[in-house]
């Protein structure tokens, strides 16, 4: 597929090559060390999540001050226009798709989608919910409705986890897409805040497994009507983002990052719940396929 074919998005921000933002991480006793941020990084954006928490949260446990962590202001050199690079334009491309099926899928409910932006970015910058770091991976922030993409990620998909292909990488963007979904449809309020009132870690963990099982079907039903409309599949997409799917799942993170797998921690589900759900989403392309919240899954 030449996704050069198809209009790119309006609504990219391009903060590439900005400079400055993120964070300070002095060093001294109980700070963490860039090995634990990196994979910290890959868990995070397994998650859909500004990975931001879930350091604050380790350099809390190790003992260390809530200081380590100081987000500098960025110079807001943002470009104007579409992005003229490849990889810029394939981003914007894929985000485009996005906002014609959902327009049309919300359309036919009699509600309105609101566009979400993606924030490309290199290296830090600042978002609504924290700083991001390319250490950190795609995450939505609901706060600001946006998508943040380093598009260096892309290349760790390749290296990392073995998921090469466009289709693979429109998935990414799919997914983070359908947190706001979830988001404008008032779902994903709910469920954060289930989670705040859960009792137990192993409640607040299935909540959130039941989410992000939901973005990744909802992936599924923009891939099936982009192709009903676009004819953007080609021998082997669909195994390109099933081989993403299946490579962050928990189990498999897990097993790699710890040699055990604890189903009780898992907050994004195993790669054959992954495979499950996109695959659900992209046979029946209905949303209402989607509905994780209730039942087995």
């Amino acid at each position: 597929m030449r996704w050069d074919d198809f209009r790119s998005s309006g609504n990219v921000e391009d903060r590439r090559g900005e400079g400055g933002g993120g964070f300070q991480m002095p060093g001294g006793r109980g700070g963490l060390g860039i090995g634990t941020i990196l994979i910290v990084g890959i868990v995070g954006w397994a998650l859909g999540i500004n990975p931001l928490v879930l350091l604050s949260g380790l350099e809390a446990i190790q003992g260390g001050g809530g200081s380590s962590y100081q987000q500098q202001a960025p110079s807001q050199a943002t470009r104007q226009g579409p992005p003229t690079d490849e990889l810029g334009r394939f981003a914007a491309a894929v985000l485009a798709q996005t906002e014609d099926v959902w327009t049309e899928l919300f359309r036919a409910q009699g509600r309105t989608y609101v566009d979400p932006k993606m924030v490309l970015f290199s290296g830090q910058t600042r978002s609504g919910c924290g700083g991001a770091s390319a250490e950190m991976g795609p995450f939505y922030c609901p706060t600001d409705q946006k998508v943040y993409l380093d598009l260096s990620f892309f290349q760790e998909m390749k290296t990392r986890f073995k998921a090469p292909g466009d289709f693979a990488a429109a998935y990414v963007i799919a997914h983070e897409v359908g947190h706001h979904v979830q988001n404008l449809t008032g779902i994903l309020p709910k469920i954060q805040a289930a989670q705040r009132n859960a009792s137990t870690k192993r409640e607040a963990n299935a909540l959130s497994v039941r989410a992000e099982l939901m973005a990744d079907c909802l992936a599924g039903v923009w891939a099936y009507h982009a192709n009903e409309r676009f004819r953007i599949l080609e021998p082997g997409d669909v195994e390109q983002a099933l081989a993403a799917a299946t490579a962050i799942g928990d189990d498999r993170l897990q097993r790699q990052s710890q040699g055990v797998v604890v189903p009780d921690s898992f907050t994004h589900g195993s790669s054959q719940q992954r495979v499950t759900w996109f695959t659900r989403g992209l046979k029946s392309g209905s949303m209402q396929q989607c509905n994780t919240l209730q039942g087995a899954i």
